[in-house]
Parts: C-alpha cells; structure tokens; sequence
C-alpha cells in the first residue's frame, strides 16, 4: 500500500535485518561525513551499555522479587499466628483490642513493605537509566568528534 505513495519496499528492508552482521552493512555503505568503521564501534558500545543496562534492571527486579515472596511467606506466617491465637467464641474485650493492635500493625507493616518495594525499583530504574544518559552523553560526544575530523 505505501509503496505506491512513498516507493517504500518492507520486504527489501527486511532484508536488510535478517543479516545478523551489520558491520557488513556499515562497510558496504558510503557516508563522506562519517568513518563508518567508527560509526560501527560507537554502535557496538551502545549495544553494550543496553544489554548492561537491562542487566542492572532485571537485577534490582529479581531482588523485588525475592523480597515479595519473603514477605509473602512473613505475612502468611503472621496470619496463621494470629488466627490461632483468636477464638471467636471467647471474644472479649481484650481480645478486640488485641486483634485492632495486630491489624494495625499489619497494615503498617504492609505499607513499610510496600514503601521498601517501591524504593527497589526506583533505585533499579536509576541505576538502568544513568547507564543509558551516560552512554547516550559518550556517544554525543563520539558523533560529534567524527564529525568535526571529517569536516
């Protein structure tokens, strides 16, 4: 449909990824501003700081979650704590007091926990994005000393 408009072939450009290499890709091309080797290299370092950066996301994203099935475990362990102490039959005034004090103490822990959760992943997305603005700061800096030798 759009190469009658804009003589864009999907096919030929698919082509063009289903080769793995691209250094081939960057050779064979002809750009009089850039060092394509170079260009290739800058690539490969941003490619780099990715995978590295995906790395230190899925890290923090696994602490999470081992510490989401901690506390799964903690509150479950509370809970059957708390349901053996309590006898429904024998209530009294104590004893409501008593379950009002651990409700909330467990609301508060919840949202201690909730507060630690949120906390690992901001620290997690963090460190993922100051990987990347460092990277993408080199790589400026990279592009623009390519460019200011071949001018």
């Amino acid at each position: 449909m759009f190469d009658k408009f804009y003589g864009f072939d999907a096919e030929k450009m698919s082509e063009m990824f289903k080769n793995q290499d691209f250094t081939k890709f960057f050779e064979t091309a002809r750009m009089p501003m850039f060092d394509m080797q170079a260009l290739s290299a800058v690539q490969q370092k941003n490619m780099e700081a990715l995978v590295e950066a995906n790395k230190a996301a899925a890290a923090g994203y696994q602490e999470i979650f081992k510490r989401q099935v901690s506390m799964f475990e903690e509150t479950m362990s509370s809970l059957q704590m708390q349901a053996s102490e309590m006898k429904m039959d024998q209530l009294s005034t104590e004893g409501a007091q008593r379950q009002v004090e651990l409700m909330k103490a467990g609301y508060e822990k919840a949202l201690a926990s909730l507060n630690e959760l949120t906390d690992t992943a901001q620290k997690a997305n963090t460190e993922a994005f100051e990987i990347l603005r460092a990277r993408i700061e080199a790589s400026i800096e990279e592009l623009k000393a390519m460019s200011a030798t071949k001018a």
